[in-house]
């Protein structure tokens, strides 16, 4: 039992030390680039690149047959197909994004619907309080629905003037900036609004319940 508690001991400590030492390079960066270094969340390096990290291959996709789904604590459960997704209000998102890995890019663009505009239309009931992100791979995230209502938080099936890649969560990803990024859940099909919070896949597996980048949210231990 000792040598476990010094074992995880150790693991802690080396995590705090890559922290420090990837925030210190993230900063030195953002004054290299003459860069706000207030942008960057503790233990976050910049990247200019958009590394690829998906749990499992990626889905096929019809956009014909394809739809978004809505249910559980609303008024009233609603299958938008594309078209009726795309004849919404269309917004531009321009945004900072920061993986739990530790990468961030800055000034990122996006274009795709209000998640609130959607959600209204469902019209979440008094108890509806979370939200679970359903995709294709049995993928799930799970999010208060507070979350969800701010004016950065879309569907978003545009990235940088094209249509989102395979790798990038084609046709449609939950885009939630002040999260990490494994929130914003790649080739969403739905969300379940709930009365009680449930954990998502990698929250099941150790992911912090929160991923607030800001106070280094990274995992439960």
């Amino acid at each position: 039992m000792a040598f476990r508690g010094a074992t995880n001991t150790a693991i802690l400590a080396a995590v705090a030390m890559t922290s420090k030492l990837l925030g210190a390079r993230g900063v030195a960066q953002a004054r290299s680039l003459n860069i706000d270094a207030g942008r960057i969340p503790p233990g976050q390096y910049l990247t200019s690149r958009f590394p690829v990290l998906t749990y499992g291959p990626n889905p096929d996709f019809d956009l014909g047959e394809w739809s978004l789904r809505i249910w559980g604590e609303v008024q009233t459960p609603l299958t938008l197909s594309w078209d009726q997704l795309m004849a919404m209000e269309q917004v531009e998102c321009h945004c900072d994004i920061h993986c739990v890995t530790r990468w961030s890019k800055l000034d990122t663009s996006w274009i795709g619907v209000r998640v609130r505009d959607v959600l209204a239309l469902a019209g979440p009931t008094p108890t509806g309080k979370f939200v679970m992100a359903h995709c294709d791979g049995d993928y799930t995230t799970n999010l208060p629905i507070e979350a969800l209502l701010d004016d950065d938080v879309i569907f978003a099936h545009t990235y940088d003037a094209k249509p989102l890649e395979p790798d990038h969560g084609a046709p449609l990803r939950l885009l939630v900036p002040k999260r990490y990024l494994w929130k914003s859940a790649k080739f969403l099909r739905g969300l379940e609004v709930m009365s009680e919070d449930r954990q998502g896949f990698w929250e099941l597996n150790g992911y912090h319940n929160d991923a607030d980048p800001w106070t280094e949210q990274r995992t439960w231990f």
